[in-house]
């Protein structure tokens, strides 16, 4: 086991090879944290890590002569108003208006493996030896409230997963206002702290900044977890870098409304908060009711930023991915959207596909536009049944025709959303998100449907379902463009209209499920606006996600760099498109564009046809290619080494977990007049082992041990980037293993 109880000490040691985490049940009760960090030995007790003392203006939460302040304690789950004045991790509200809770150490359990949290994905294990898990369990005496929180320590990650669960068994009813899944106490703010920021067309880049007094947050009230805030936050200290140096790092599995939150006091103390944001929450805890938090996870790290993002890759990948495409190649797709957006015929599109075949696509995806009365964005959204004056010969002939090309089909859908101009609006207003009474506010021209209900949600289930089950579909790209407004449920009643924004996530995470049971081989991609709802809530069930809607390669840079600190290459959908660039007006070469998106879930978003033929040429090596390193792309230990935030160069590099092969991207933003030298250092190799290091733009090649490789480095051709054409060229080195 991997988490020991000391009876006589009242304390929990949670650790495996990497990290540890020490709790104790404190003299009120109460659970405090007295250690998150490296792996440290096991002893009888860690009391003296226990710390307090009277100070002035501190309440005692003891009889006197105790010092025992909450407020200067390392809790586990903190509560507000009992001696702690910092933000707390829940609040619920009584009948009578008190906000005041006392929840006691009853008991705990150990065991092996991990626990489902269904109808909430989380994290699992097939396994019990891969994890161990710890329920502690508390009690609020005045209201017959139960608190239990869980933790599971990974067997062979520095991860540990966190939820909390409230049941109410008293007669009174009480109100649930704030349920972090997460709070971490730790005793020193010498820390900066990382996340990832944005906006439609530039999500996840990169922000640090150092810790201040005060409070520092990131969070999403849209209903969805943003383009704007990813649910990740992270502390590394300030001389932590990408492959030294400590860091700690939280992510949520959730695809609502967040709240991260950095805490520190003018004792120079931190406490990290993730969870489901407060604002417009609101749980009814009756008798019998209860509610669990999404799952979060902690992440240590003493090899920089690159250790935590293996950390999550491996846990992504082995413990929260399901199904088919667990661990299995992504294919090569051609998806038609930018080339025809709504207007198309079949004719149009076979002629697309057929030329997405030829050049070696294993995979051909029909977007927007294929059903109702779907000529632009006014109309036909909630009306699943598809347009037969553009497909005469429905998806089921259409996929027929393509898989007879030799590719897969898959399809595109939006199924939480609605137009007014639709069978379904028109037949159930209702079914809207929106208060009656009040302008309901279009976005795209498009509304929400209320998922937070059973009867949409199997409504929308019967319509999708039908197509599916009619057609070879062996992919589906889940759409969600717009954020939540004027959000209201009319089928929910006044007490539970706080509940809404959660039912509406688990109605979300309940379509998902059925289509995902049902159709168990299709390939399903999450997609918002490209990446408005990209976390890892999603992940368990759609294993990649379009990663943007921006294909420029020179800002896919920036995007991919920054997303895969917390997101794994698999998961990354990365496609060429055409030039000028349809969201940015910028021409890129072909090799650049091919080269940024290799590194990914790789496609084509393009009418091969409009090719010259060179061009068309070199898509064809380009896949040829790509089907070779594919592996090694998408599920390579992937190390970042040169940021391109800021500058002018980017690299990475993603090397087999055999260390055999590996392929780095090099990337220049603009060319330079008289250049300085520069030199690429590579990570992960085989220091013994000797490498044949091809470049795949001049084809020269040398054959050099691993630790020569990263630690002399590999000299970048600057007059090779002129010849490519200076700006936006890049190059790809991969590295084989010789005898």
């Amino acid at each position: 086991m991997s988490i020991v109880f000391h009876p006589e000490a009242q304390e929990f040691h949670l650790f495996n090879d990497q990290v540890s985490c020490v709790l104790e049940v404190m003299a009120n009760g109460h659970i405090g944290n007295l250690y998150y960090g490296k792996r440290i030995a096991d002893v009888p007790s860690f009391a003296y890590l226990h710390e307090d003392r009277d100070r002035p203006l501190t309440a005692i939460n003891a009889p006197w002569p105790s010092a025992f302040s909450l407020n200067y304690l390392r809790q586990d789950y903190p509560a507000f108003g009992t001696t702690d004045y910092r933000y707390p991790a829940y609040k619920i509200r009584r009948e009578n208006g008190s906000e005041i809770m006392d929840f006691k150490y009853v008991s705990h359990s150990i065991s092996a493996g991990k626990p489902s949290m269904a109808p909430l994905p989380a994290t699992y294990v097939e396994h019990d030896s891969a994890a161990d898990s710890l329920a502690i369990e508390l009690f609020d005496a005045v209201t017959a409230t139960r608190l239990i929180l869980h933790y599971t320590m990974f067997a062979d990650l520095p991860v540990l997963a966190r939820h909390t669960e409230f049941i109410q068994e008293g007669e009174e009813s009480l109100c649930l206002e704030q349920a972090m899944s997460l709070n971490l106490d730790l005793p020193d703010a010498d820390y900066e702290w990382v996340h990832l920021y944005g906006a439609w067309a530039r999500e996840r880049h990169i922000r640090v900044s150092p810790l201040a007094e005060g409070l520092q947050s990131i969070y999403s009230m849209r209903g969805t977890s943003s383009a704007e805030h990813n649910p990740f936050i992270a502390l590394k200290r300030p001389a932590a870098d990408e492959t030294s140096g400590e860091v700690i790092a939280a992510s949520l599995v959730y695809s609502g409304n967040f709240l991260g939150q950095v805490e520190v006091s003018t004792d120079r103390e931190t406490r990290l908060q993730l969870g489901i944001h407060p604002n417009n929450f609101r749980w009814n805890l009756a008798k019998g009711n209860s509610f669990v938090t999404p799952e979060a996870v902690l992440v240590y790290s003493d090899q920089g930023l690159g250790g935590m993002s293996h950390a999550f890759h491996d846990l992504w990948n082995n413990y929260l991915v399901r199904g088919e495409y667990k661990n299995t190649p992504r294919p090569i797709l051609l998806n038609n959207w930018e080339a025809t957006f709504m207007n198309f015929t079949e004719a149009d599109i076979l002629r697309i596909a057929s030329k997405a075949a030829e050049a070696g696509a294993e995979l051909f995806v029909l977007d927007d536009g294929w059903f109702g009365k779907r000529d632009d964005d006014f109309a036909g959204l909630g009306d699943w049944k598809v347009n037969l004056k553009k497909l005469p010969n429905g998806i089921k002939g259409l996929s027929e025709k393509v898989e007879a090309m030799g590719m897969k089909f898959g399809l595109w859908i939006e199924p939480e959303m609605v137009n007014e101009d639709s069978d379904l609006f028109r037949e159930h207003p209702d079914y809207v998100l929106t208060d009656p009474e009040r302008f309901a506010s279009p976005s795209r021209h498009q509304y929400i449907l209320d998922f937070s209900r059973k009867e949409v949600v199997d409504n929308i289930h019967a319509q999708v379902s039908a197509v599916i089950r009619d057609a070879k579909i062996s992919y589906i790209k889940w759409d969600m463009n717009r954020y939540l407004s004027e959000v209201y449920s009319r089928g929910t009643d006044a007490g539970q209209q706080g509940e809404v924004l959660h039912r509406y996530i688990l109605g979300v995470y309940d379509l998902y499920d059925r289509l995902t049971t049902e159709f168990p081989d299709i390939l399903f991609e999450s997609c918002s606006s490209g990446g408005a709802r990209f976390d890892p809530g999603l992940l368990y069930y759609a294993p990649q996600a379009w990663c943007s809607d921006d294909t420029d390669a020179a800002e896919r840079m920036r995007i991919q760099y920054g997303t895969s600190l917390v997101y794994p290459n698999s998961s990354i959908g990365a496609h060429v498109s055409a030039v000028p660039n349809d969201q940015v007006g910028r021409t890129t070469p072909l090799q650049t564009r091919a080269n940024v998106a290799f590194f990914g879930a790789f496609g084509y978003e393009l009418d091969l046809n409009h090719l010259p033929a060179d061009e068309f040429a070199a898509v064809k090596e380009q896949i040829v290619f790509y089907k070779e390193w594919r592996e090694v792309c998408q599920f390579g230990t992937f190390h970042r080494l040169i940021n391109p935030f800021g500058g002018n160069d980017m690299a990475w590099i993603s090397v087999a977990k055999d260390q055999k092969r590996a392929i780095l991207g090099y990337y220049q933003i603009l060319g330079l007049p008289n250049p300085r030298l520069l030199r690429v250092y590579p990570r992960g190799l085989c220091q013994d082992a000797v490498y044949e290091v091809r470049n795949q733009a001049s084809g020269a090649v040398l054959r050099l041990p691993g630790s020569v490789i990263e630690h002399a480095g590999l000299p970048i051709d600057r007059d090779l980037l002129r010849e490519l054409g200076g700006d936006f060229a890049s190059l790809l080195l991969t590295f084989t293993e010789v005898d």
